[in-house]
């Protein structure tokens, strides 16, 4: 799509061009005039281009829900090993866990899903993002995927955290689906073949202490863009993402394209869903502790743990891991640091394709609920 044709019917607040670049115009006469200047680099077309998600998955499915109209996307990588099973948060999709997929799959199968109202999926009722909606969903996908026999997994839910700053002030917003749904779906102890849990930058405390601003949040971000390619410049030139290559995969699958506005909209209402957002963070702290398998809480450094983390922590119910130099979207900022962590927990934990492998035991076991 040729973007400048459809610059004048744009909002006021739409990124361009000009926008972006305004502030590294060269002056129109100078002294130096005649000093050449540095070889050409990539335009920003370029350099901000979409990347398939092939690049980085095997396959892509739509595994279609009995008995409904529900169909959810679906990526996979890997063909051995336990199932590394992972849940975006808000607004994000499958394809925020592509690059780290890559290398995940070396050790492990990789299965990234397109929650409710996100990505490529499409449900009968996409703002319906309520807890009880999203954890059948997921039991649901996993049924179709594996029927009455799954292999062993490990489910890895991100929460992800926008810092914006309005008027001068900072604001953190959460938003915790894919991490809620996670514990949800493990505090269940209805999949049995549940052998490891894995949230990212999920708190309860800050989470419930940043409610009153989300609606503020939402409503000040960049809402539209000329293109696909301006969408991934701002995710990265704003700092929600850190990893130019991450946000070129990612970005494509959380927009979609208003005929009417001629722009790219976001395809997440999210400001629709605030009924069901205290529910994503209520009890989520005593319900992580409660969940009977290993556990692992992946921190970017800026979070601090509420009680019944601090004392779950200090009777060692849980590894936590802080990571540094990046945002919160750990996964997709720092995607080999973080593989890294999830094969390590795998392998510290013995999760192997069919459970926790107990030395001498010619058949691995789970833990029963």
């Amino acid at each position: 799509m040729d973007s400048s044709s459809h610059m004048a019917s744009l909002p006021e607040d739409i990124i361009t061009d000009e926008h972006l670049q305004q502030q590294t115009q060269p002056a129109s006469a100078s002294a130096f005039a005649s000093v050449p200047q540095r070889p050409p680099t990539k335009s920003s077309s370029e350099k901000y281009a979409p990347l398939d998600w092939s690049v980085y998955f095997d396959k892509e499915d739509d595994v279609a829900i009995p008995e409904s109209n529900d169909v959810f996307h679906v990526y996979t990588a890997g063909t051995e090993g336990p199932v590394v099973f992972c849940l975006h948060g808000g607004g994000y999709s499958g394809l925020s866990f592509a690059v780290s997929a890559s290398k995940i799959k070396e050790k492990a199968r990789v299965v990234a899903m397109d929650l409710r109202g996100h990505g490529k999926s499409l449900t009968e009722d996409d703002l319906d993002l309520s807890v009880e909606t999203m954890c059948n969903d997921v039991l649901a996908v996993i049924k179709e995927l594996y029927s009455d026999s799954p292999p062993a997994i490990i489910l890895v839910g991100h929460s992800c955290i926008i810092l914006l700053t309005i008027i001068g002030k900072k604001l953190l917003h959460h938003q915790s689906m894919g991490g809620s749904i996670a514990v949800h779906v493990a505090a269940r102890r209805s999949l049995s073949a549940l052998a490891g849990l894995v949230v990212v930058d999920v708190v309860e405390g800050t989470a419930m202490a940043s409610l009153i601003h989300m609606q503020k949040i939402l409503s000040s971000r960049m809402q539209h863009f000329s293109s696909i390619e301006k969408a991934i410049e701002w995710s990265v030139r704003g700092g929600s993402l850190r990893n130019i290559d991450s946000a070129r995969v990612s970005i494509p699958a959380t927009l979609k394209y208003d005929h009417s506005k001629k722009c790219y909209l976001y395809r997440t209402e999210l400001e629709k869903t605030e009924q069901y957002w205290k529910g994503w963070y209520e009890g989520l702290s005593d319900k992580f502790l409660s969940c009977p398998v290993p556990k692992l809480l992946l921190l970017a450094g800026t979070d601090r743990l509420d009680r019944s983390l601090t004392i779950g922590q200090m009777q060692g119910k849980f590894q936590m891991v802080v990571v540094r130099h990046t945002g919160h979207a750990i996964q997709e900022d720092v995607p080999d640091e973080f593989a890294t962590l999830i094969v390590n927990f795998i392998s510290r934990n013995r999760i192997g394709p069919h459970g926790i492998e107990i030395p001498g035991l010619r058949k691995p076991a789970f833990s029963k609920p």
